[in-house]
């Protein structure tokens, strides 16, 4: 099943997208939803982000080829931030231009585990119950922010501006991650292509460690880090984050 939430004759609903029409639902994405039976035309929508997450935890420093060839050490645990929840924004929708920070902004293109079940401390073999599905993620980044001021990293404000967490285009349930593959294009241009089995800490082991750390709940989004590739974007720049078996995020930058 692929999922989505949109906007129609100005309603918001959800349903399952098959081919080119959204099979509306009603109760509640993560609990028995319930068909209603109609059906409408995929044109005649407005996306919306798959889920609205209640916390939004991105991995740095996940893939073992962007260690090697930045010099960092294998993490020995999960290293992650938290980015706000009113950064995420959806497939089609503009990424805005800080209007209080005039650096560089980078994209990255990444997997995203949307979380279905309520968790805490969950085995790695406990945690496939609690994934919902996956998504793609952007995670744009204010680039001179991280460092910027000596005595504190500001990840949370590097990451947390408005629209800097694209979501989408829809949270594919049955998605194996293993074997596949993530590309980013930017300008048209593939700027991005990694394998995503080549992560320290896989989708299942990051729920399972994160939610030793804290309690897990349905919406809750893991982005699960990203690779090499990424660069500065331009005001106006195309960017799309594409999983085969997903499906393709497309944004602008301002």
């Amino acid at each position: 099943m692929k999922w989505m939430r949109f906007v129609h004759a100005g309603r918001t609903g959800f349903g399952a997208l098959e081919a080119d029409a959204v099979h509306v639902h009603e109760g509640s994405m993560f609990d028995a939803p319930r068909p209603t039976g109609e059906r409408v035309p995929l044109a005649d929508v407005e996306w919306l982000p798959p889920v609205q997450p209640g916390k939004v935890v991105g991995l740095w420093n996940n893939f073992r080829a962007a260690a090697e060839k930045n010099g960092w050490a294998a993490p020995a645990e999960p290293l992650y931030f938290l980015k706000s929840p009113g950064s995420v924004t959806a497939h089609g929708r503009p990424i805005p231009v800080p209007a209080s920070y005039d650096g560089r902004v980078a994209y990255e293109g990444e997997l995203a585990v949307v979380i279905g079940r309520t968790g805490r401390a969950l085995s790695v073999a406990d945690a496939a119950a609690h994934v919902f599905g996956y998504t793609c993620a952007n995670d744009v980044t204010a680039l001179e922010l991280l460092n910027r001021d000596a005595s504190f990293a500001q990840w949370t404000r590097a990451k947390s501006f408005d629209g800097f967490c694209p979501l989408g285009p829809v949270i594919a349930t049955d998605f194996d991650p293993a074997g596949a593959v993530l590309r980013t294009l930017v300008g048209g241009r593939e700027r991005q292509h990694y394998p995503l089995d080549d992560m320290f800490f896989a989708p299942l082991e990051l729920v399972s460690r994160i939610s030793h750390d804290m309690t897990l709940e349905p919406g809750d989004v893991i982005l699960c880090g990203t690779s090499l590739g990424v660069l500065p974007m331009k005001p106006g720049t195309p960017v799309e984050v594409v999983v085969d078996g997903i499906g393709t995020l497309a944004n602008v930058y301002g």
